[in-house]
């Protein structure tokens, strides 16, 4: 077996270790945490997740995505908790303590000051009479058989098996709020995540310039409009309402079927009824519809008026695209 091959077979060997004990993850599952979600949803505090080590590492992930789906948390690490950080903890947050073994000397002193505070404890392990396996009050059972590291040291799929339960915790935190696709705008107000949820047609066309010509208009007058405006197309407009468009292609098209364009107008040359958005609607319709209409350019209407142009590159600046 060459270099390459044993490569792939050693990565799908890992992939294919952790996703068998994920799925056994999904028979662990049971009252405990259900009651586990239920406190947390009952809570007027937030949620403190702690760890050690590597499972440290997983409680700011589950910190980061707990945050961004409406339920506060904060993470505390272990270690500091013992020397001056159990101060985060406030009277009605509920504490969250992962650790793989539930044995290690960090947790065994952690875990009787967090239950002194009388704050609910929800512990996350892979030993359910561990230490920290009977004193939570509530357990999560992460359990995995064996580590995707050939020596069974290095924390891989147990690692892997916490932030599932984490995951699992948050979605269903998610779910008993109602938490909406609006509502995770709000906390993704950057990047083209947040700008997939909340910009809309409008934020794009009030900074576009807005070319238009009447039925009427020259040739001439059609050719500056769009030299000018540098969108590439115009809208052919009567009383404010869109009744056509003008691209760069349909002023190729004219040049290969008239000889002369002498006495032609906006109407002789444009395609009537285009496709349009309105103002309001969201970017990425925008994006749907000139995706499946293989078109770099779309009208926008505003109370049935013409309100701008979108351009596929105003998308892809956006970071949408």
């Amino acid at each position: 077996m060459n270099t390459q091959d044993t490569i792939i077979s050693y990565a799908k060997k890992t992939i294919a270790e952790e996703a068998q004990a994920i799925a056994y993850l999904e028979e662990l599952v049971d009252e405990e945490f259900s009651k586990a979600v239920e406190t947390i949803q009952n809570s007027k505090g937030r949620v403190i997740i702690t760890g050690i080590g590597k499972s440290a590492i997983i409680a700011t992930k589950i910190v980061a995505t707990m945050n961004s789906t409406g339920t506060p948390a904060v993470f505390m690490h272990a270690a500091d908790a013992i020397h001056g950080d159990l101060g985060n903890i406030l009277k009605d947050d509920v504490v969250i303590c992962i650790s793989k073994s539930g044995n290690t000397p960090e947790i065994k002193v952690l875990v009787p000051l967090i239950k002194n505070f009388e704050n609910p404890l929800i512990g996350i392990t892979a030993n359910k009479e561990s230490f920290l396996g009977k004193e939570a009050d509530y357990v999560l059972h992460a359990y995995v058989d064996k580590e995707a590291c050939p020596n069974n040291l290095a924390p891989t799929t147990s690692t892997t098996a916490q932030l599932v339960m984490g995951d699992a915790l948050a979605v269903c935190l998610l779910h008993l709020k109602g938490f909406s696709s609006r509502d995770f705008a709000k906390y993704h107000p950057g990047g083209a995540l947040g700008k997939k949820l909340y910009l809309r047609v409008g934020d794009i066309t009030s900074r576009n310039e807005k070319p238009s010509v009447s039925p009427s208009s020259n040739i001439n007058e059609v050719i500056v409009e769009m030299t000018e405006k540098r969108l590439g197309v115009t809208a052919v407009t009567e009383n404010g309402k869109i009744i056509g468009i003008i691209t760069d292609g349909d002023l190729r098209r004219m040049l290969t079927t008239n000889t002369s364009y002498e006495g032609l107008t906006a109407k002789d040359i444009m395609s009537p009824n285009p496709k349009a958005i309105e103002n309001t609607a969201m970017a990425v319709d925008a994006l749907e519809i000139l995706e499946e209409n293989s078109i770099s350019q779309l009208l926008a209407a505003e109370n049935g008026k013409y309100a701008g142009v979108v351009h596929i590159h105003d998308l892809m600046r956006e970071g949408i695209l």
